[in-house]
């Protein structure tokens, strides 16, 4: 037998208030057994507080990353909303031009339409489409007039009011630049259009513009489809003419079909 495995510890407990001991002997191979295994356990313990920091930290980073991914979720329905509302009014600007399509190769239509790509015409317009004046009826169709310009006994109205149906195809009265475009809370979805020489001409409660500001448009363009935003209670299409900033009665430059 070695020498340390002969060399003991005794070690003696006394209990408080007790006269009796108790007395334990450790040989030192067993101390250093004893030693050995608390280092492992304590290593053990060490390895496994780090493993859970570190789980908690990615548990953590996950969370970061699941939020992000439901943003995105977000996100990507409302481009799928907009790309579904894009379609749609592709869908309906390709059957307004193919409303007002010539019907012989040679005859030009009374109604001109920009391609729909924003690219070259695919037609030449008639001659009088560069017509400034706004001198053309601004529907492609009849309506009833409901309201006429009005500027006397207190009331005022600066313009037509016309009654026609919802998406009917609204168009400039003379060739000219918008001005301005855009959502009034009288006008609803309206269009300005700057005709030179002092003239403009307004268009309001659209459903849908079909021009933007700082655009070039023609005599008897599509611009928008009549609706009845804004203040109205029906649809119908406000028309006004102005010059120099004053309403002028637009039935004596516009004749009704």
């Amino acid at each position: 037998m070695s020498e340390s495995e002969r060399r003991h510890l005794t070690v003696m407990l006394v209990p408080d208030g007790s006269h009796e001991s108790r007395t334990y002997r450790l040989s030192f191979g067993v101390i250093r057994v004893l030693v050995v295994l608390a280092a492992v356990v304590a290593l053990a313990l060490t390895l496994m507080a780090g493993s859970w920091w570190y789980l908690a930290a990615r548990a953590a980073h996950v969370a970061e990353l699941e939020a992000e991914i439901r943003s995105l979720e977000v996100e990507r329905e409302r481009i799928d909303i907009l790309a579904r509302q894009l379609v749609d009014v592709e869908e309906r600007y390709e059957r307004i031009r193919a409303l007002f399509g010539r019907r012989e190769a040679d005859v030009p239509s009374d109604v001109w339409l920009p391609p729909a790509s924003g690219g070259r015409r695919t037609r030449t317009p008639r001659a009088d489409a560069t017509a400034s004046l706004p001198s053309s009826w601004p529907l492609t169709e009849r309506g009833f007039v409901t309201q006429e310009l009005v500027d006397a006994g207190g009331e005022s109205h600066p313009g037509l009011d016309i009654a026609v149906s919802t998406d009917s195809y609204v168009r400039a009265s003379g060739a000219g630049t918008v001005v301005d475009a855009g959502e009034d809370p009288v006008y609803g979805r309206f269009v300005v259009i700057d005709h030179g020489d002092g003239y403009s001409s307004l268009y309001g409660h659209a459903s849908l513009r079909l021009v933007e500001r700082g655009q070039r448009v023609r005599r008897n363009e599509v611009i928008a489809l009549s609706g009845s935003t804004g203040r109205s209670t029906a649809p119908h299409l406000h028309f006004e003419i102005l010059l120099n900033g004053e309403a002028v009665d637009p039935l004596t430059l516009v004749s009704q079909p």
